[in-house]
């Protein structure tokens, strides 16, 4: 007999001295096939040959639950005549007897293959010759995740081992089935993390220089018309110094898919920002900080950066303030930072579509440090921008 005992990362097969050399050599190629981890398609198919002999099938297909949960694909086949494989390529999950397999937890035994020659009645002379189907769920935990059917042309009945061997097959097969579909859901679930980050960089650090590059151009090209050399130097400059920005933050996104930090620290890096958005915004900014050693990783300044980042840029593009404060304190055991301007408020950062994005990506960077980001007014008009992030035990040990 066997028996699938369950052990850390998956099945264990253990066959007693009265199973055939076949079935545990079957087994064996199923398990040394599963655990090199060959495309599970391929397999599926390639196991199906060994399975229809064992069974002393005629035919037999293999097939899994698509995405939807409603449909059956084919994924390997024995002994099909090609149309009829094209006729079973797609079938409907709760169709005849695989829909009475797929509601339970048994293979189910059909000796009527009416069902199947009326879906498929230029197909039909082989249903007729078949005498009985059978339908081996393929599930793990109770989840159904494929089936194989196997067509037999005689009323012989299998032998109790024969289907105790099959039924462990099909948990097996459903276990492999599992795991595949849970690989593909983290590749699919790492892919959109990384495509939000690789957007909220591209947005915060290259998406700003342009939208600064866009604004200069104008400015460049009435001081031309104007023969103003000394205003066309100066917003020559600038639009150099940004476009030479932009392929920096570039070269670091495709070489580390991350914009890099400022070495000198967080600190220096929002005293160089304060600086640049004074020359950008033309916005009078007055800059405090209380906690000059900040006791954060590097990958934790570069959120904290680019929300300080995109909270100045909304002042510069929105708020058509007169005075801006940046502020980063500390509050207990949390580093307060604040953003704030006397401009026309929150209401007009709402009312620009364009800002939502950007708002979104504060609120992402804030959560994966374990902060929040609350946008208000500010006492006496205005807009204030606030982000709340613990600090490190250890930085808040030694404060």
């Amino acid at each position: 007999m066997l028996r699938l005992a369950p052990q850390a990362g998956g099945l264990s097969v253990e066959i007693a001295a009265v199973d055939a050399p076949p079935v545990a050599s079957l087994l064996a190629e199923i398990t040394s096939g599963l655990s090199q981890g060959r495309e599970l398609e391929t397999l599926l198919g390639q196991f199906l040959g060994p399975i229809v002999r064992l069974a002393g099938a005629q035919a037999g297909v293999v097939r899994i639950l698509s995405e939807d949960g409603e449909h059956m694909r084919l994924v390997g086949d024995v002994g099909l005549p090609p149309e009829v494989r094209f006729a079973e390529l797609l079938v409907d999950r709760h169709c005849g007897t695989c829909g009475v397999a797929a509601d339970s937890d048994a293979p189910a035994w059909s000796a009527d293959m009416s069902e199947c020659a009326r879906h498929h009645p230029s197909d039909a002379r082989f249903y007729q010759d078949c005498q009985r189907m059978l339908a081996m769920p393929l599930r793990h935990r109770g989840r159904l995740l494929g089936l194989y059917n196997l067509f037999f042309c005689s009323e012989a009945e299998l032998g109790a081992d024969v289907q105790t061997v099959l039924r462990s097959i099909g948990e097996l097969l459903g276990l492999a089935l599992h795991n595949a579909r849970l690989e593909r859901e983290t590749l699919a679930s790492t892919v959109m993390t990384e495509r939000k980050f690789l957007a909220s960089e591209v947005h915060d650090s290259i998406a700003q220089s342009l939208a600064y590059v866009n604004m200069r151009l104008p400015l460049l090209q009435d001081a031309m018309q104007a023969h103003d050399d000394t205003l066309s130097q100066k917003y020559f400059a600038d639009v150099e110094q940004a476009m030479g920005s932009i392929q920096c933050n570039l070269r670091e996104i495709l070489t580390n898919f991350r914009v890099a930090m400022d070495p000198q620290g967080l600190v220096h890096a929002v005293q160089v920002l304060a600086t640049e958005f004074r020359q950008r915004a033309g916005i009078p900014l007055q800059l405090q900080c209380e906690v000059p050693e900040l006791g954060l990783t590097s990958e934790q300044e570069v959120q904290v950066f680019h929300i300080v980042q995109e909270a100045l840029a909304n002042v510069g593009r929105h708020a058509q303030a007169q005075q801006a404060w940046l502020t980063l304190s500390h509050r207990g055991s949390h580093l307060d930072v604040r953003v704030e301007d006397d401009g026309r408020g929150v209401a007009a950062l709402q009312a620009d579509g364009r800002a939502h994005f950007g708002l979104d990506i504060m609120n992402e960077r804030a959560q994966r440090l374990g902060g929040v980001v609350e946008i208000g007014p500010r006492v006496g008009g205005g807009t204030r921008v606030r982000l709340t992030v613990p600090f490190p035990t250890a930085h808040v040990g030694n404060a």
